[in-house]
């Protein structure tokens, strides 16, 4: 890519990129593709075949460790401020919009 063709990309991204920015993405932008052009060759997107890694489920089914309720005591106790069994938080959400 071009100087020209990262500027008109950070406009169409709406960043706006200073000179010496664009001069760094110019060297750097193309090592990016060819690395992302390596990635994909390495997978045919079409057949859904995957030359990499095996295909495996990463997350696990959720378990109780401990029962409900056992470190409450000590959560509210560390609290500044709470409201029953309920620990008041400072608002940060403006909800008028």
């Amino acid at each position: 890519m071009d100087k020209a063709q990262i500027q008109h990309l950070g406009m169409l991204a709406r960043i706006k990129l200073s000179e010496q920015e664009v001069d760094t993405l110019a060297t750097e932008i193309s090592s990016i593709l060819e690395y992302v052009s390596t990635i994909n060759s390495l997978v045919d997107v079409e057949a859904g075949e995957q030359a990499v890694g095996p295909v495996h489920n990463v997350f696990r089914e959720d378990q109780i460790t401990t029962p409900s309720g056992t470190h409450t005591a000590d959560m509210l106790a560390a609290m500044p401020e709470t409201d029953g069994a309920f620990l008041k938080v400072k608002k940060i959400l403006d909800q008028s919009h």
